[in-house]
């Protein structure tokens, strides 16, 4: 196996669980009905049941750099597959609703977990000139899991006496796979060498230079010694520099909340998850919600995958200019639909299948990227952890808020704000924004201070 080859394949073995984040984020939208129904839920508790997985993403996406950082990454997503496996088991088997939560509660400590372990380890051990093609593995499986929950859906609606036992546990094969599949991928050089001065507390077997040489070599042979000096030398921080909030890294951080921030109030997660709200505000009716959630999956799938292509050969600023600009456009327009009352043929829906082909060419496949580039190797896992934090803890914030919102303000105003905050986005890309793309993670400190 070449090097390339293998570097993709523990690649791709760690975006297996944004493939199950995607899942396990999708497949409640097929069994919602059939719960309510089961056990008598009113509307409260139907919001909980749907809404349960992203407390748990939350609270998984704040906590998830301490076994990282602890236990080291592939530890880390061997125990996010785990909980993967419980949750898709135990929802299809909960014999009652309390039982239902506790699974889909960890389903979601899973997802929030695996969106910073998991493109932290893909950063640690990619090439720099490929690293953001191969961080973006990461969320071409995010959206390529939500498309497979919808086909997944719809092929077990008709299984059995209770489909929605099938729906759910459907996704324990996959689990299965990522959990057998981490087991035979490296631990990150970078964590182990990190390790390095406190062998009794790091559970690293052996010597950790070691270990980490011999990864190192199945990387690059060529410049694996380079490499690992240049780790060694940027970890020669003192103790309170490790600590993220000790004021040394206050632009990293900068960017990092700030880029999260950005990346939810441009309404993504409403316009996904309440497309089929969206388009009956405009008068299109309620066949139009297969339509949506298919064509917006599929959209989003195919220019997750162009900007993959492309983010190594022209940046991630340059992407994000590029998209900044388009989601302007599109949301600008959504509004001026609203307030002229334009709802004539597939005007709406079509600048929205627009909108997301901007978002999917940059916000979607560079945030994952340029968060776990950014900050050094120290405190990377404490880093993520906040960026991922940030961005679904607005994402919940965007996703209850929606609906009041659109209902208060109208629909021309609610656009029109996501529209605004994409010109401040805009501006944050060319005044903020350092370009990161070729850059080692160890000459990467330069770069975002520099900039």
């Amino acid at each position: 196996m070449s090097q390339k080859q293998r570097i993709f394949l523990w690649s791709i073995t760690a975006a297996l669980g944004g493939f199950l984040f995607g899942f396990d984020t999708a497949v409640i939208s097929g069994v919602e009905q059939s719960l309510q129904t089961l056990w008598k839920l009113n509307l409260w508790e139907l919001g909980l049941t749907v809404s349960i997985a992203l407390i748990g993403t939350v609270i998984g996406s704040m906590t998830g750099g301490i076994p990282a950082e602890k236990l080291g990454r592939k530890r880390t997503l061997f125990w996010i597959a785990i909980l993967y496996l419980l949750a898709s088991l135990g929802t299809a088997l909960a014999p009652n609703w309390p039982i239902f939560l506790l699974f889909r509660f960890l389903g979601g400590l899973g997802v929030g977990a695996s969106s910073v372990a998991a493109p932290m380890y893909i950063t640690e051990i990619s090439p720099a000139k490929s690293r953001g093609k191969l961080v973006g593995l990461f969320q071409f499986n995010v959206v390529l899991g939500i498309l497979i929950a919808y086909l997944s859906n719809y092929l077990l609606s008709d299984m059995g006496n209770e489909p929605w036992r099938w729906m759910l546990g459907i996704q324990a094969l996959p689990s299965l796979i990522f959990l057998l599949a981490v087991l035979n991928i490296p631990e990150s050089p970078r964590w182990l060498l990190l390790q390095q001065g406190k062998r009794s507390h790091s559970g690293v077997p052996g010597d950790p230079v070691s270990e980490a040489r011999k990864v190192l070599n199945m990387i690059d042979p060529e410049t694996a010694e380079q490499t690992l000096t240049a780790i060694q030398q940027s970890n020669t921080h003192t103790a309170a520099s490790s600590r993220l909030f000790s004021g040394e890294y206050k632009t990293p951080i900068m960017l990092a909340v700030l880029f999260a921030v950005f990346n939810q109030v441009s309404g993504i997660n409403a316009i996904i998850y309440y497309a089929p709200r969206i388009f009956e505000m405009t008068g299109l009716g309620k066949s139009s919600s297969l339509l949506s959630s298919a064509g917006i999956g599929l959209i989003n799938l195919i220019f997750t995958l162009i900007s993959m292509n492309l983010i190594d050969r022209y940046g991630r600023r340059t992407l994000m200019k590029i998209g900044s600009v388009g989601l302007i456009v599109t949301l600008a327009l959504v509004a001026r639909a609203f307030y002229v009352e334009d709802f004539s043929g597939m005007t709406v829906p079509l600048l929205l299948f627009a909108y997301i082909a901007f978002f999917g060419f940059s916000q979607g496949a560079v945030i994952w990227v340029f968060i776990s580039e950014i900050f050094p190797n120290e405190v990377r896992a404490s880093g993520q952890a906040l960026g991922s934090f940030t961005h679904w803890l607005m994402a919940a914030i965007i996703t209850f808020t929606f609906p009041y919102l659109s209902k208060q303000l109208g629909g021309g105003n609610t656009f029109l704000f996501f529209a605004v905050m994409m010109v401040l986005q805009l501006l944050f890309v060319i005044r903020l924004m350092p370009e990161t793309k070729g850059t080692s993670l160890e000459q990467m400190e330069r770069t975002v201070f520099a900039h």
